[in-house]
Formats: structure tokens, sequence, C-alpha cells
């Protein structure tokens, strides 16, 4: 079995034990509210890379050599949190998608009005979630961390991450964008909450303050990557591939890295921030592997 073929295949087992995971923390779907229980399962389930979680798992790995009990509560929570950002981002008022994943989008399957509620109800439940991370220990420098990493999941999540970039977004949609405005964009958009992953797993995992900056400086330049690489994708990708209607950039009149700079440039940019982003990895102690090719392959994924 060739070297890409063995990460593959482990890439495929990873995800799938992730998928293992995630599932045990959804809620049940029972009682009065049992509409918006749904939508939010719904949501999960649609699938996904599973990137986040796995950033977080493999760079406690980095630094543990294992996965940490407390820090599989947080690898639930930041894909709920992601999910509830793409539920939004599909809504009429904002990309106005009814495709996600090559499903129905959230609202498109349960309405706008529960499309809106099930963003909200995620986003809160992922912190709920996060907090189980409580329970795994007693021992008080352990605490600590997993006080600081929920620190860094809201921010990372609210108006100084995610929420504020998508702010942004939103408020110079349908006009030009320029580019240190979009620069903005993405680093906290998109940036934030793979920062917060892998933040979270490093601290969790006791690394040093001088190599959380690493890890830091290292998830903000995958980031910009991933999301100049899904600008590339928009133009150049196919609907049955990557899942999601293509060219809908264009539709909304959206400003985007590649309407700025071009497809050419947008190509070696993502070459040029993915190189930038192995180096950076390469100054932390321990080794991973996987890790490596899996920053590889989500930089220059397809889909």
């Amino acid at each position: 079995m060739s070297d890409k073929e063995t990460f593959k295949k482990e890439l495929n087992e990873r995800t799938a034990e992730i998928e293992k995971l995630i599932e045990t923390y959804l809620p049940e779907e029972t009682g009065h509210q049992k509409t918006i229980l749904e939508a939010m399962n719904y949501s999960i389930r649609a699938g996904g890379k599973r990137l986040r979680p796995m950033l977080m798992q493999e760079m406690c790995r980095l630094f543990t050599g294992c996965l940490l009990e407390s820090v599989i509560p947080f690898m639930a929570a930041v894909e709920m949190i992601h999910t509830s950002s793409l539920v939004h981002d599909d809504l009429p008022c904002m990309d106005d998608d009814m495709m996600r994943r090559g499903k129905a989008s959230t609202w498109a399957e349960f309405g706008e009005d529960i499309g809106v509620l099930a963003g909200d109800a995620l986003m809160m439940y992922a912190f709920e979630t996060a907090s189980c991370a409580f329970e795994t220990s007693v021992d008080p420098d352990e605490l600590s961390r997993i006080g600081k990493a929920i620190g860094i999941l809201a921010r990372k999540t609210g108006v100084y991450g995610m929420i504020g970039g998508q702010t942004v977004d939103v408020e110079l949609a349908g006009g030009p964008i320029p580019a240190d405005k979009l620069d903005f964009i993405y680093h906290l958009k998109t940036g934030a909450l793979i920062e917060a992953s892998m933040l979270i797993g490093a601290v969790l995992g006791g690394a040093a303050d001088e190599d959380c900056k690493i890890v830091e400086s290292l998830a903000s330049k995958i980031g910009m990557a991933f999301q100049i690489q899904d600008d590339i994708l928009d133009v150049t990708g196919s609907e049955e591939i990557i899942g999601k209607p293509v060219n809908s950039d264009e539709k909304n009149k959206k400003t985007t890295y590649v309407t700025l700079e071009g497809l050419e440039k947008a190509k070696q940019d993502v070459e040029k921030i993915s190189a930038e982003a192995i180096e950076e990895l390469n100054k932390l102690p321990g080794n991973n592997d996987f890790l490596e090719q899996l920053i590889h392959l989500l930089i220059h994924r397809q889909k």
C-alpha cells in the first residue's frame, strides 16, 4: 500500500471515529421542542470533512502522543459551532443557498424560521457540550486549562472572531471589498475557528505559551489558504463534487480573493501560504506525520 493510500485509509478511519464521538453528544429528539432538535441533528449529520475536530485532536496528539479525554467534548463543540455558521450562511438573508453537502440546506428543509433557531441552538449547545470537559478531571491544572480552552472557543467564535468576520462580510456584501478588509474577513470568518481548534488542542495538551503562539500563527495560515482554495473551487469546481452550488460568489456579486487577485495568483498564494504553514509546524516539538499530510490535503482539496 502506498503512503497516499495508507494516509487515505487512516483519514477515513479517524473521520469515522470523530463522527461517532460527535454523535454521542447530539440531543435526543423528544419533547415539545422536538423540531429544533431534529433540525440541529439534521445539520450536523449532513456530514463534512470534520476538519476542525480533527485538527484539534491531532494537535493534542502532537504534544501528548494521545487523545486526552478532556479534548473530546471540545471536538464535538467546535463542529457544532462550525455547523451553526453554515446553517446561518445558507439563509435567504445571507447567501440564499438551498443546498449544502449534497442535501437540502437546513432552512430549505425546515423553513427559514427554524433555520435561524437551529443555528442559534447549535451555538449555545456547543458551549454546553464543551463544559462537559470539566467532568473529565479533578486535577487543578487540567481544570484551569479547560477553563482557558472555553475562553478561547468563546473569543474565536464571537465578535472578535468568526461573528466579527461575518459581520464585515455582510456589511460589504454586493459591493467592492478592499484587500485589507477581505483579509480581515478571511482571518476571522474562516481562520478564527481553525485557530480555536488547533489552539485548544495545544492548550489542553499542555503546550508551552511560546508553542501556543506558533500554533496560532500556523492555524491562521491554514485558515487563509483554506479560504482562498474555497474561492478557487467556487470558480473551478463542480456542484456534484463539492456538494453545493458553484459560482454562488459571482451570483451574489461577492468580492473574493480570486476576483481581487485573479485565479492564477490565488493558486500561487495557496502554495506559498501552505509552505509557510508547514515551516511553522516544523518549529513545534514532537512529530505528527498524519497532521502534516492532513494540512497538505486540506489546503489542496478539490471539494
